[in-house]
């Protein structure tokens, strides 16, 4: 069976003028709700992520902060978020949501995260509306639990994942890959296990070629025994923050191409949904929509 981490509070801690396009993590479930993708049992509720998952990846004085409510100004213009009490158990439940969803892959070979993909959250800093980074303390959580030995990390938002980068600069057992726009968020990138920069306008054939070539030769060389996919839909051609030239159907075909060599190679896969900012909300929801379509189809 499909699992899906949701809840209302994904969305509505965040004020009025944040909302858009973060509705989108109540749009996405109606939308695979109406149209009879998934049912009601297919989601769960995480509960709050502890303290001691968090001081695992965090910096205890970051997240002293972030507790005491006590970011400074310049800490809090950095993540794009006025900081709250329900910001902060916003952020701890999605990121259990990508824990509880990992041990859900291990049993069914794939599950998913309406939110999360929080990959510009740094072990003492966030960035870029990520506080807590839920692929490294998910990626943590197998290791530690001898749950995983060897963790893949396919980043395939338009934005590097320059917090997972860092966190994991220094650990052998996850390997960080990502694939983004060369000149866009962040100007200074972070230095991956292995970075592809692309260059504004980058079209469907152009991505899906490197894709195709470059995810087979990793999983060959690394042999994972879990994947950790971010899948933004910002590297869509309509993406207001996004830069690159990609359709709806060659952002599903890059969803296929991950999701099929998971099922090809046997390694379970845990989708978070990253960054979507189109001007059109339905187009974020569409491409989104893909990702568990696919999922869904190929997997069951």
């Amino acid at each position: 069976m499909l699992k899906i981490a949701w809840r209302k509070e994904y969305t509505h801690p965040l004020p009025e003028n944040h909302r858009f396009p973060m509705e989108k993590y109540d749009l996405l479930p109606e939308q695979l709700l109406y149209e009879g993708t998934v049912s009601e049992s297919n989601f769960f509720s995480p509960d709050f992520l502890s303290e001691q998952d968090i001081l695992q990846v965090h910096d205890a004085n970051y997240w002293q902060k972030l507790k005491s409510l006590s970011l400074s100004r310049k800490e809090e213009r950095r993540t794009g978020f006025p900081l709250s009490q329900a910001l902060v158990d916003r952020e701890r439940i999605i990121n259990q949501g990508t824990i509880d969803a990992a041990n859900f892959a291990l049993q069914y070979g794939v599950a998913m995260n309406i939110a999360g993909g929080t990959h510009h959250a740094f072990s003492d800093r966030g960035e870029g509306f990520c506080l807590l980074n839920d692929i490294a303390l998910a990626a943590n959580y197998l290791l530690r639990e001898g749950k995983a030995k060897k963790i893949l990390v396919v980043d395939l938002d338009v934005h590097q994942g320059n917090g997972t980068a860092e966190i994991f600069q220094n650990n052998a057992s996850v390997f960080t890959f990502s694939m983004h726009g060369k000149g866009n968020y962040p100007m200074h990138k972070e230095t991956s296990d292995l970075d592809i920069p692309l260059e504004d306008g980058t079209d469907d054939r152009k991505y899906l070629k490197i894709l195709r070539e470059t995810l087979p030769m990793l999983l060959d060389e690394q042999e994972p025994d879990f994947i950790f996919f971010q899948s933004g839909v910002d590297v869509l051609s309509t993406d207001k923050l996004g830069r690159l030239g990609m359709s709806i159907q060659g952002c599903k075909e890059r969803d296929r191409i991950v999701f099929e060599h998971c099922i090809k190679n046997e390694i379970p896969v845990v989708a978070s949904m990253g960054g979507g900012y189109s001007e059109k909300i339905a187009h974020i929801i569409e491409a989104h929509a893909n990702t568990y379509r696919l999922a869904q189809d190929l997997f069951f």
